[in-house]
């Protein structure tokens, strides 16, 4: 028994089945036009590129040497520029459910490869939303035992449960990047929560998400949702832009930024705007130890809160755990805040759990230590060449 995602619903049958059509032949309205960097494309065959359907760039922050995800990867243009920007240290892997999909960007993988000059681009079938089902493996399940009855049922819900385990699609913290061009509202509302969750375990402590998608300035309401053509026109799966933004934060993101937003409408319907933006969220785990550290936020506003309800106000020296110590030394932050250690440093063994609420002041005799009474002369270092402060 062949297993088919273009029967699970309404809508998940019209996407499939429109994509399907779309790696066949062209389909300009399935999404807006997107610029990349024509270095880039040079290497990717004509029938990719013309069957590309997207409504943004992420690619900008992939880095070289990098492990790389595309969520959704279609023909496969994203990856095959992804590639190119990793190197051939890294290595770019696209997931997606269209097997006419996959074909076409399996059939020009070893052109690129040529191309460039190292292979390092890997297609696996699957959903998004489940980055742990391998596809394929369980189709070869199906094929040795397929479901006649509710016992078969029960059987295949105990595959689908040992492949995610032993032989997981995407493995945990595996990733530094995840991208994905316009394929988000495409998953139905149910799976939403697990499709942001899946993308936070895939990725690396430290590891980034960069997500272009459609999103509109009002609800999409019920009726609109229920439209097939819409829903596959990437237009009522559409998230709220600020509820896409919570949806990262909700699932443990740190440090979202809308880094482009496009400011004329893609689309309207009913007087709902709909227009691309892409979104940089970031994985940042770690202890809540206290070390004796301290951030002081250097502005420009009076008062900010993170994404963890820690408040920094500018000027201060604010106590705060190993975990945001090391966070805000890195990419978002590094510019916002001054980090300050302790003159004798508390080694990660001998330090106490840190009570990460409110926004405790750090003194900077508590710093130095209280019986601290050394004098230091100054030194021409910190002046200027004529002797002058």
């Amino acid at each position: 028994m062949k297993s088919d995602v273009r029967t699970t619903s309404t809508t998940e049958s019209e996407v499939y089945n429109r994509y399907a059509s779309a790696a066949q032949s062209v389909e300009p309205a399935l999404c807006c036009p997107v610029e990349y960097s024509q270095d880039l494309l040079q290497v990717i065959p004509d029938e990719i590129i013309e069957k590309d359907y997207g409504c943004g760039d992420p690619t900008p922050y992939v880095k070289p040497g990098d492990t790389v995800l595309d969520l959704g990867a279609g023909g496969g243009k994203l990856c095959f520029i992804a590639s190119q920007l990793v190197g051939e240290t890294g290595r770019v892997i696209g997931v997606d459910c269209n097997q006419e999909m996959l074909a076409l960007a399996r059939k020009h993988t070893p052109t690129v490869a040529e191309r460039i000059g190292y292979s390092n681009v890997d297609f696996r079938y699957g959903l998004i939303q489940d980055l742990a089902l391998d596809l394929q493996a369980l189709e070869n399940g199906l094929a040795e035992s397929p479901v006649r009855n509710a016992n078969d049922y029960l059987a295949l819900r105990n595959l689908e449960d040992r492949l995610r385990q032993e032989q997981p699609l995407v493995e945990s913290n595996s990733v530094d990047c995840v991208l994905s061009n316009c394929v988000l509202n495409l998953v139905r509302q149910q799976d939403r929560t697990q499709l942001f969750r899946e993308i936070f375990r895939v990725l690396k402590n430290g590891g980034r998400a960069a997500i272009s998608d459609i999103v509109s300035d009002e609800d999409v309401p019920e009726p609109l949702q229920q439209d097939g053509t819409l829903w596959s026109g990437c237009i009522s799966g559409a998230f709220r832009e600020d509820k896409f933004v919570d949806a990262f934060r909700e699932a443990g993101f740190v440090g979202m930024q809308i880094v482009k937003r496009q400011v004329e409408p893609w689309q309207v319907v009913e007087g709902i705007e709909f227009r691309s933006m892409t979104i940089v969220a970031y994985k940042m785990e770690g202890p809540c130890l206290d070390r004796n550290q301290a951030l002081v936020y250097a502005g420009p506003f009076k008062t900010v809160y993170d994404d963890d309800g820690h408040v920094f106000h500018r000027g201060q020296r604010i106590a705060v755990c190993e975990k945001l110590f090391q966070r805000y030394q890195k990419e978002p932050y590094a510019d916002m805040f001054y980090p300050l250690q302790p003159r004798v440093s508390v080694p990660p063994e001998e330090a106490k759990m840190f009570d990460c609420h409110g926004g405790t002041l750090r003194s900077a005799r508590e710093m130095k230590g209280h019986n601290y009474l050394q004098t230091i002369a100054s030194t021409d270092e910190c002046c200027g060449p004529d002797g002058c402060c």
